[in-house]
């Protein structure tokens, strides 16, 4: 642990108990314990300005007479964060597109600098410092979060601007009631009796016995769960495949998404907007994926917008962390006996904020392989953003 941290987790037992002057010469001691870099340290960790160190490690040190003045509560400067009304609104608002957090915690990891960020907030006319904005992150739940534990991959240099077009079009559509869905696929899963990762509670020795190998079962097979997020309703879709993982499993399984659930709950929309990662079954090369979506906006009569995360940034896509994470605790330790075993899994997922989740088996066959000629691509009605067009366009209906 950092000694910022170690600071930190000491002041804040401390803290309630102390006035303006012990405050003082306790952060002063501390500096002093530390040494070289003190000062420093003691002041992020506690908000305690590096003056008012500097001051207490003087009075300590009988370079100067100890103060017995002690302000009233509530007096003395006020917080840069409570004159500026709307410094933490903004700084959200800076963060949102860039932050993905564990749904099991109140803690937000961002893939931005304190530095940036501050820079970036000047330009709003903010008076901050990096130092400012480190205490800031921390009351609000953040930890800046190193590239090599959110990336999967080389990282592209519009990921940023990525993040935000995805950000800002999801807005644009939230406000006109047009629904935006976050898809994926789920690691395909071995049927029958095999270890699961996790624990369970069981009595003592009454812990189920499993398969010792994991070769899959010629009769049971795997399952692929192609899951649809609903961000805004916070509910979801899963179509638990038995077949190939494809281009037509994947709009397949967004087309029951409308059906069973989307439907009632956008009847006037005109209009869905997808995000899905850059590769797989719903990959922005996949020409199937494009052709079948032709036929969904066709048969829907709706217009399909469509963003990738760009690659190697997976992690950000908001089912991954909003709905396949919960999913995935919901059946650790419990082998997948049978498919239906799967699905009832999934649909008896629930999280404290109220998700909740439906889910089916899809029984079809999807063949592998299907090749796209030019011609049948150049039917598809398609339109390519000027922003990486081959990340964000939209498909439009024959009609």
């Amino acid at each position: 642990m950092k000694n910022e941290e170690k600071i930190q987790e000491k002041f804040k037992r401390i803290n309630p108990h102390l006035n303006e002057q012990s405050r003082r010469l306790w952060c002063a001691n501390e500096a002093l314990s530390i040494g070289w870099g003190g000062i420093k340290a003691v002041s992020i960790a506690t908000g305690i300005a590096r003056n008012t160190i500097v001051s207490g490690i003087k009075e300590i040190k009988g370079e100067k007479e100890v103060s017995n003045n002690i302000r009233r509560k509530g007096g003395g400067r006020k917080k840069t964060s409570d004159k500026d009304e709307t410094l933490k609104q903004d700084l959200e608002f800076l963060l949102e597109p860039y932050t993905r957090g564990d749904p099991e915690s109140p803690l937000k990891w961002t893939c931005k600098s304190t530095r940036k960020l501050s820079e970036e907030l000047r330009k709003k006319n903010h008076n901050v410092s990096h130092s400012l904005i480190s205490r800031l992150l921390k009351d609000m739940g953040y930890s800046l979060q190193s590239n090599k534990k959110t990336l999967e991959g080389a990282s592209n240099p519009d990921r940023n601007k990525q993040f935000h077009y995805i950000n800002n079009k999801t807005k644009e559509f939230q406000r006109r009631n047009n629904p935006v869905i976050s898809v994926d696929t789920k690691k395909k899963e071995n049927i029958g009796n095999f270890k699961n990762n996790g624990r369970e509670y069981y009595k003592k020795g009454k812990a189920p016995e499993v398969k010792g190998h994991d070769f899959p079962d010629k009769k049971k097979g795997k399952v692929a769960p192609y899951g649809i997020y609903d961000i805004a309703k916070n509910n979801g879709y899963v179509n638990v495949g038995i077949s190939n993982d494809t281009a037509e499993f994947a709009v397949n399984s967004i087309r029951n998404w409308w059906y069973k659930m989307g439907k009632a709950a956008y009847s006037e929309a005109k209009q869905l907007y997808i995000m899905a990662d850059c590769g797989g079954s719903n990959g922005y090369r996949i020409r199937l994926w494009k052709v079948e979506l032709k036929k969904l906006a066709d048969e829907l009569d709706m217009e399909l917008h469509v963003s990738h995360f760009p690659p190697g940034t997976s992690k950000w896509n908001k089912i991954e962390h909003r709905m396949f994470s919960f999913i995935t605790k919901n059946w650790r330790g419990k082998p997948l006996i049978e498919r239906a075993t799967v699905v009832n899994l999934i649909a008896n997922t629930t999280t404290r904020k109220g998700l909740k989740i439906k889910a089916m088996l899809d029984e079809n066959i999807y063949e592998k392989g299907i090749k796209i000629s030019d011609k049948e691509l150049s039917l598809v009605n398609i339109y390519n953003y000027k922003f990486h067009g081959e990340w964000n366009y939209k498909i439009s209906t024959s009609k």
